[in-house]
């Protein structure tokens, strides 16, 4: 049964982790932080709703992968996990780790191998139209679809 998109504002607060809507600077997609007990993500408003989404996702993977992380320092801007330029560039673990865990969460792999098997993977047209469908970037469609031979 194909659940897609996944409500992932909605999954953070089962969570425990609120969601917070701001106009960040620049290309900040979003940050991960604790202050106190509370569990925070903060989303650029600014962007794109389907890059909102995934920025949720990949931040909801730094609380789950890096809980302990978010936690060592004692003022919140020492405990920030951003989603930026270092994270798309593909060169730190951190951000590698949380894409790839906001990939999957937004595509869960049952799902988009069900999906994949309708696709004929070189019509452009075809992966625009079922990215929107699902709420993700057609960037983002691809590089889940690619990772499913790993």
């Amino acid at each position: 049964m194909l659940t897609l998109p996944v409500p992932v504002d909605k999954l953070a607060k089962k969570m425990g982790i609120s969601v917070r809507y701001e106009p960040l600077e620049g290309d900040l997609s979003g940050m991960a932080f604790v202050k106190g007990d509370a569990k925070v993500v903060a989303v650029n408003s600014f962007h794109h709703a389907n890059r909102q989404r995934f920025t949720i996702a990949h931040e909801i993977g730094h609380h789950v992968l890096h809980a302990e992380k978010l936690r060592e320092g004692i003022h919140v801007d020492k405990m920030v996990m951003r989603r930026d330029v270092l994270s798309a560039t593909g060169t730190d673990d951190f951000e590698i780790q949380a894409n790839v865990f906001g990939s999957e969460l937004l595509m869960p792999r049952d799902q988009i191998v069900a999906l994949a098997g309708t696709l004929d993977l070189d019509d452009e047209d075809q992966l625009a139209k079922c990215a929107k469908q699902i709420k993700v970037s057609v960037a983002a469609l691809q590089f889940r679809l690619s990772a499913l031979d790993e």
